[in-house]
């Protein structure tokens, strides 16, 4: 993907280039052609414009705030408390907004508020569970501490979080309450939007996986829109990778690994790497026509290419495919996985530090997940050793590609 996101309502370069061409492009002889070129060229720049959706502002946290190293069990479950309950705060406040208040916070014109509601209720049961984890090792003394049974008593713990419980921590939370104000716009706006725009919010059903499933503490690595050109970006991250004993999954393009091929073999690009299918080229699979010969066409071109590093994995653009895609996925034995931290590491006016600083506040979050990346940007193979160094001890385990998704 060049310079787009796989998140619903981002308006890729891509896309911005083919539109611009399309309204240049002096083809038509009649006029009877001309209007069709210009009325198709508006077509394509309309539908565009309407991925153009996405929030001005995404959420970035300064770690540097927090008083306290995380590399220890309990250091880790300590900051991960204090996150949990800063977000549930805001996620508390949001709930009394009615529709035109939450239309007008998220910058839209509708809302689905039943989607809205959903994804509450399963962020509710989520940080419950994660919270009452993070408390095992409480002690009399311990800091964000407070017991809470089970999501009421968790929101009641919340909504009363409105001070930091002693100086030490002042700075951080001046800096998680507007991190976590952000992050949960940015999650409400997609739960609003869904199912008109589909997105990595919520799944169609239990084939689709999105890395919540995950047992805690434990986080997959992904990788989007590659491979980049040879000597690039993707190359970069691998070795990366590989200085650390890390493996990850490449969700790629058939179209960027076609072009790759010219140079270097995929196979050994790719060797102790897991390699699965990001489509054909980098389009909505919920509203373009070839999306079924897209999926075929890109497994098919990895799968020969990558032998062993294959895994029958899909990854949607933006995370957008159809409602009623199901049974086409399980026909060809192919899982859809999506992602439920996102780095927005594509996103130009993040630097490497804001891309670290948003993934560690999310990892202490949701304490488990798959992790969005894109390896032909060049902020990946700078976070990944961070986050490493950030997380040494605290007993995070950074699944293997291979056991993705686990046995059930």
């Amino acid at each position: 993907m060049q310079g787009s996101s796989d998140r619903d309502g981002r308006y890729s370069t891509q896309a911005r280039t083919s539109a611009s061409r399309a309204w240049r492009r002096p083809r038509a002889t009649s006029p009877a052609a001309g209007w069709s070129a210009l009325i198709a060229a508006a077509v394509l720049l309309f539908a565009n414009v309407a991925n153009a959706a996405g929030p001005a502002v995404v959420a970035t946290a300064d770690r540097a705030t927090w008083p306290q190293p995380l590399n220890t069990p309990a250091g880790f479950d300590r900051a991960s408390r204090a996150e949990i309950l800063a977000f549930a705060h805001e996620l508390a406040l949001s709930e009394s907004l009615d529709d035109a208040a939450l239309t007008q916070r998220l910058n839209l014109k509708q809302i689905d508020r039943a989607g809205v509601d959903r994804i509450r209720a399963r962020y509710w049961q989520r940080l419950s569970g994660n919270y009452r984890l993070a408390s095992r090792g409480c002690g009399a003394r311990e800091a964000f501490c407070a017991p809470a049974a089970d999501a009421a008593a968790l929101r009641r713990l919340a909504l009363a979080f409105d001070a930091a419980p002693e100086p030490a921590y002042a700075a951080w939370y001046a800096d998680a309450t507007r991190f976590h104000r952000i992050y949960l716009d940015e999650q409400l706006r997609l739960a609003a939007l869904f199912a008109r725009v589909s997105s990595e919010i919520d799944t169609y059903g239990s084939d689709e996986l999105d890395g919540s499933e995950l047992p805690d503490r434990r986080f997959l690595l992904t990788f989007d829109d590659g491979p980049s050109a040879a000597g690039g970006n993707t190359d970069k991250l691998l070795q990366t990778l590989r200085a650390h004993k890390l493996d990850a999954t490449f969700f790629v393009l058939g179209q960027s690994l076609q072009q790759r091929m010219k140079a270097a073999s995929p196979a050994q690009t790719y060797a102790g790497m897991c390699v699965a299918s990001h489509g054909w080229e980098h389009q909505s699979h919920a509203r373009w026509p070839q999306w079924q010969d897209s999926v075929i066409r890109s497994s098919a071109l990895i799968k020969a290419q990558t032998g062993a590093a294959y895994v029958p994995l899909f990854r949607p653009p933006y995370g957008q495919r159809r409602a009623d895609s199901g049974e086409f996925f399980r026909q060809q034995g192919v899982r859809v996985v999506l992602w439920s931290i996102d780095s927005q590491d594509w996103n130009a006016k993040m630097s490497p530090a804001d891309v670290q600083g948003r993934l560690l506040s999310l990892m202490l979050l949701w304490r488990r997940g798959t992790i969005l990346f894109h390896d032909v940007h060049d902020k990946a193979w700078v976070a990944v050793p961070w986050l490493l160094k950030q997380t040494q001890g605290a007993r995070v385990d950074w699944m293997g590609c291979k056991d993705y998704p686990e046995a059930r």
